[in-house]
């Protein structure tokens, strides 16, 4: 006779597999109890502090004249639109993959999908980096003024290395905002932020580094947070289930096949503001064109909505983790109840041809 896949037993204790996969969670209630834990108010400001990071030496380099004022403004918004914004919108597939993996408790995979894509966003950076050296040769094409496309070349050519922190500190922004781990962020974006801007006037006023004072005092502040967030996420207790020891490399693919979609979506919101920065040099008299357009475009640090919905865009994601982990753990179950069925059937068949097989070689 032969035995069913799940033993009698097992139906018996399991009952209705659909009733049984119910979870042992409120599922309206704990979004709303995550929310509470993740006050908006720290990441809307460490959103707009970040901004201001990048945007803070528009407001240093104008005493210097119109072309550096000009040139800055330009290469702030050429540098969000090709550089900052493509590695903002790939990190943020994170938000989903990591939100997930955290309410569905698959701590590890956190830290894998985290630490997985910084050599993603890292590779993203090598043509970005082509870009921008040839940057002034790509504005004076398009009809940019070639003393503010200089200008806008040297500010580039200095901005360069914070490509590599930036891309490394949203992988980690990602992975402790999953775990709503918002204070952090926010104290090592004010730690950068107070060392950048005395550092940019200091290359400004005292050194006389001109345009290169904001790109390089921009790179070293990203190098600053950098070092703060990752060394938290390495020795503090609150990430200790998460850390990664292996596996990251697996999740190479998943990621890249979730951050180019993501990607786009967020260059089309970012290119929608900066993007009448970079047409201003088409317009008669460009370069008071270019600061004006360049300080409207600061001033959208005032649409708070934007960053409200940015604060909670990781809350979404992890409601289908918490919804699913039941039914993940009971199909768990059922798969390894159906292993040791196969497994034993297999062994009675086995046992009964060698059986027959002695019989055989008897009469």
């Amino acid at each position: 006779m032969e035995e069913p896949l799940l033993s009698r037993n097992n139906q018996e204790n399991n009952g209705d597999i659909t009733s049984s996969c119910k979870p042992n969670v409120d599922v309206e209630e704990e979004p709303k109890r995550v929310n509470r834990k993740a006050t908006p108010i720290p990441m809307i400001a460490a959103t707009v502090l970040m901004y201001t990071l990048r945007a803070s030496p528009i407001l240093m380099l104008g005493r210097l004249g119109e072309p550096q004022r000009s040139g800055t403004s330009t290469a702030v918004s050429f540098s969000n639109v090709t550089g900052f914004g493509v590695l903002t919108g790939m990190s943020s597939a994170l938000e989903t993959l990591c939100a997930q993996a955290f309410r569905a408790k698959e701590y590890q995979r956190v830290g894998a999908y985290a630490y997985g894509a910084i050599p993603c966003l890292v590779i993203v950076c090598i043509p970005i980096v082509l870009l921008w050296i040839f940057t002034d040769k790509l504005l004076i094409f398009i009809g940019q003024d070639p003393a503010t496309a200089t200008q806008a070349g040297e500010y580039l050519i200095w901005l360069i290395p914070a490509l590599l922190p930036y891309a490394v500190l949203q992988c980690l922004v990602r992975f402790l905002e999953a775990q709503s781990l918002i204070l952090p962020i926010l104290l090592s974006t004010i730690a950068a932020l107070a060392i950048q801007v005395p550092l940019c006037w200091v290359f400004i006023s005292k050194l006389n580094m001109g345009n290169a004072a904001g790109g390089l005092s921009i790179s070293l502040s990203y190098w600053i947070n950098v070092i703060f967030l990752a060394l938290y996420a390495k020795y503090s207790s609150t990430c200790k289930e998460t850390r990664v020891s292996n596996g990251a490399l697996n999740t190479i693919g998943e990621i890249f096949r979730r951050a180019f979609p993501s990607a786009a979506l967020i260059c089309m919101e970012w290119w929608a503001f900066e993007i009448g920065t970079l047409q201003s040099c088409l317009w008669p008299n460009p370069n008071p064109q270019t600061c004006s357009l360049s300080f409207c475009g600061c001033g959208a640090i005032a649409f708070l909505l934007f960053y409200f919905s940015r604060s909670n865009s990781n809350q979404p994601a992890a409601k289908p983790g918490l919804v699913f982990l039941p039914l993940k753990l009971k199909c768990r179950q059922l798969k390894q109840e159906v292993k040791r069925t196969l497994k034993r059937r297999k062994e009675g068949t086995s046992a009964s041809l060698r059986v027959e097989k002695q019989l055989h070689i008897a009469f």
